[in-house]
């Protein structure tokens, strides 16, 4: 039995990601953490999810919680989850983190973590997603220059980072893809007289609106068509179910800093 601890435990995700895991036969809560000062913290975190009473009280004491555990899942913001893998890290525990928004010095920590622990990092959980990594790479290469690209991500109006993670990681296989630098060639704005669109431009938009969970359309438009390729996520679900398989599959693993496309052994 898996016993995982779930940090940003109150959170949209948190919520989900607890539920999955009492869903399958295989983990097992063993923890719940939110900051400092939430205003749930004490209270039974099967209640505050909307799935009843499991006796494991929702606490701001990471380093406490983690000791019951063979594994964290954390989905909250860079500068938390950073902490959070500084305290993994001197107990080696495996880590899946979900967070999107990370500076370069933060993403570089990460690759230094993975030397020492086992850590599954990705934007985005969902099985289709990753899949969709995949296929549009594979279309990029047979389309090359002669089709321009761009990436549409449409996500709900809470959501603080933007473009999204996953919309960026899109952009980083396509621009790898194509050979070319995405710091040079990326767009993501476009406003007044700006002339016509270069040929190496990789297009990136962002959407917020309502309660959208998640929206992502790659489009390659050449002379007399176009190919568009869309993901839509109706529910959170999938990125839980993700995260939680990221966990069984992880802690088989040896040490490393892993994505969803080695859980998914689409690499």
């Amino acid at each position: 039995m898996l016993k995982i601890v779930v940090t940003g435990a109150a959170g949209r995700m948190g919520r989900n990601i607890i539920n999955v895991i009492r869903e399958t036969a295989e983990t097992e809560l063993a923890g719940a953490v939110e900051r400092s000062g939430h205003p749930d913290i004490g209270k039974d975190i099967g209640e505050v999810s909307g799935s009843g009473k499991i006796d494991i009280k929702l606490t701001d004491n990471f380093e406490k919680v983690i000791k019951k555990a063979d594994c964290v899942i954390d989905f909250t913001l860079p500068e938390a989850t950073m902490h959070h893998l500084e305290i993994a890290l001197k107990s080696k525990m495996a880590m899946i983190i979900g967070t999107t928004g990370f500076s370069h010095q933060q993403r570089e920590r990460l690759k230094e973590a993975g030397k020492e622990m086992r850590i599954v990092a990705a934007p985005n959980m969902s099985v289709g997603v990753n899949l969709l990594l995949k296929v549009v790479s594979d279309m990029a290469k047979v389309l090359g220059k002669d089709y321009d690209v761009e990436i549409i991500e449409a996500h709900h109006r809470l959501k603080k980072d933007a473009p999204s993670g996953t919309a960026m990681r899109f952009a980083e296989v396509l621009a790898h893809s194509l050979n070319r630098d995405l710091d040079k060639t990326a767009v993501y704005e476009r406003h007044g007289i700006i002339g016509e669109r270069k040929p190496e431009e990789i297009g990136i938009q962002t959407i917020r609106a309502g309660d959208i969970v998640g929206d992502h359309t790659i489009i390659f438009g050449g002379l007399g068509e176009r190919l568009e390729v869309t993901h839509r996520a109706h529910s959170r679900d999938t990125f839980a179910r993700g995260a939680v398989k990221a966990a069984l599959w992880v802690v088989k693993q040896p040490k490393g800093l892993y994505d969803m496309q080695d859980v998914l052994g689409l690499k």
